[in-house]
């Protein structure tokens, strides 16, 4: 019983389809109908409720698309998305009813769904997935390789949080030494010492230029030389005319300059040569210039930098605790290295192994697949083998390249269903679009078969036109068009008994159905051609 399993799928407003629901079943689910009818749309429908990029013009969405599929994983555990065009013309994504994010449902499609188009992005084009399918064909064993890396990944991020390997740690070490002294060289009193310090410094000079300011009028007012102003004014005094009417002016005027005078002796005692020392005013310039560098270096303020310095002491304090663990944690990852090398060349001579027998067993199926000409191989390089892809070419003779490159639409679809024979999985479900177009007669037999077959392990879905294919599934589905009222519409049906037998009759003749075609259809769908099951490939 496959694990996961599409329960239903519906569609409104896309294209020709106004609302379609599908309630699929295990095995091979068949989608058939006239060209237009909207067959395609339906699987459109399912690539967009899974996160599909895409666009109007493809799938004509409409103002009021709404799209949802239903899954069942492990039996019990269902999963429904989906999509709604909202009234900006952008699209609401869905995950079991709550808002979700296109990005989401993307990453669960590539758990539930593998869908084989002509035109819809290969999920083989992926490294990952190519590598995937050759670990599960040849049972590749990677748990150790993958716990070592694991370990070392850890390793390594530990070891980065304490500066690196050896070499970067002494590195870190030294300089670290390097800065704390440098702040301990400083002697950093206080968060405030380089305000204090300016401060005084400040005050100083201050001092300094009012001394030198009282030194000039002092030497203006009372020098020695005929030039100062008090002699200047005594002399000036002395000049005045004897007399009666000149003793008041004369007696005011010698009072102001017996005033002045005692002014200057107030002045020169205020003059204190040793109230100011040089000495001390540049002591207080270089702690300011040292206190300011300092700050500048860590952090801006002497306050971050005292900051600093006790996380530098701290930080030291570590990495000298730390040594001892260090070095074993070095040679740890040295062993990690090592155990790795040789568990990745191990992991990828198994990967070569599986990649040949995977390789031989996909060719093997390309004949069933109407592919007897071509070749195909899967090749994978690097230290583990995890730089993989395949190689093809459809022709002999001519040189092979990358698949998804080298290969057509239809080649693409068809070497995937070749893969899928080899390789089918339950944990998901396949979903082929045309995987038979332009074929006919005993290759669409065998298309037919091929599907049939891989629907016994996991659950298929497939568009088809070809009566030989649709006869083949467990469940057959008709999507059919009409116009009503001058309207196109488009209705989904399920079909069993006479419908069924008329569907594949109509397939196999057109709308000119006979009674021979009818019995051809009934014969086809209760005597198919014995299934050649493919050999088993795992190991």
């Amino acid at each position: 019983m496959p694990k996961v399993q599409l329960v239903e799928l519906f569609a409104h407003g896309l294209g020709v389809i106004d609302n379609a629901r599908l309630e699929l079943g295990a095995g091979f689910n068949v989608i058939t109908g006239e060209t237009g009818a909207g067959k395609t749309l339906l699987l459109g429908a399912l690539g967009l409720s899974l996160g599909g990029d895409v666009s109007a013009s493809r799938f004509a969405l409409s103002s009021d698309t709404r799209t949802a599929a239903v899954f069942v994983r492990s039996g019990d555990e269902e999963i429904v998305v989906s999509r709604e065009a909202t009234s900006s013309g952008r699209l609401r994504s869905s995950l079991n009813g709550a808002p979700s994010s296109v990005e989401a449902l993307r990453a669960l499609a590539q758990e539930l769904v593998v869908i084989h188009g002509q035109r819809d992005s290969l999920n083989l084009r992926s490294q990952s997935e190519i590598v995937r399918l050759i670990d599960r064909s040849g049972a590749v064993n990677t748990e150790d390789l993958d716990a070592v890396r694991r370990c070392l990944r850890e390793s390594r991020q530990l070891r980065g949080n304490f500066g690196g390997d050896a070499m970067s740690r002494e590195r870190e070490f030294d300089y670290t030494v390097y800065q704390l002294s440098e702040l301990d060289a400083a002697t950093i009193t206080s968060a405030s010492e380089l305000d204090e310090t300016l401060a005084e410094l400040t005050r100083l000079t201050t001092l300094r230029e009012g001394q030198a300011a009282l030194v000039t009028v002092l030497t203006l007012f009372d020098a020695e030389g005929d030039d100062a102003v008090l002699s200047q004014f005594a002399r000036a005094l002395s000049q005045l005319p004897e007399g009666v009417a000149y003793d008041s002016v004369r007696d005011n005027l010698r009072g102001a300059l017996i005033q002045a005078r005692e002014a200057m002796h107030e002045l020169s005692a205020l003059a204190d040569p040793e109230v100011f020392d040089e000495t001390v005013t540049q002591e207080l310039e270089e702690r300011a210039d040292a206190l300011q560098r300092i700050a500048r270096k860590y952090g801006g303020t002497i306050e971050t930098a005292l900051a600093t310095r006790d996380d530098l002491r701290s930080h030291l304090e570590r990495l000298t605790s730390e040594a001892d663990r260090l070095s074993g944690l070095d040679e740890e990852i040295r062993d990690l290295e090592g155990r790795e090398v040789t568990l990745a060349r191990r992991v990828r001579q198994d990967r070569v192994d599986a990649a040949t027998h995977l390789t031989d067993a996909v060719r093997a199926q390309l004949a069933r697949v109407a592919l007897a000409n071509a070749s195909l191989r899967f090749v994978v390089e690097g230290d583990d083998g995890a730089d993989a892809e395949i190689l093809f070419t459809p022709n002999p003779g001519r040189p092979e390249g990358p698949l998804a490159t080298l290969a057509s639409g239809g080649e693409l679809s068809r070497v995937l269903l070749a893969i899928s024979l080899v390789t089918a999985s339950e944990d998901v479900v396949a979903v082929f679009d045309e995987v038979d177009a332009g074929l006919g007669g005993q290759v669409a037999q065998q298309i037919g078969e091929c599907l049939s077959e891989v629907g016994r392990r996991q659950q298929v879905l497939a568009v088809t036109h070809l009566a030989t294919v649709a006869a083949r599934a467990d469940h057959h589905f008709v999507i059919e068009k009409f116009i009503e009222a001058g309207v196109t519409r488009t209705v989904v049906r399920a079909l069993s008994g006479s419908d069924r037998v008329n569907e594949i009759a109509r397939m196999l003749a057109g709308d000119e159905m006979t009674v021979e075609s009818r019995a051809l259809a009934q014969q086809m769908i209760e005597n198919p051609p014995e299934v050649r099951t493919g050999a088993d490939f795992s190991r």
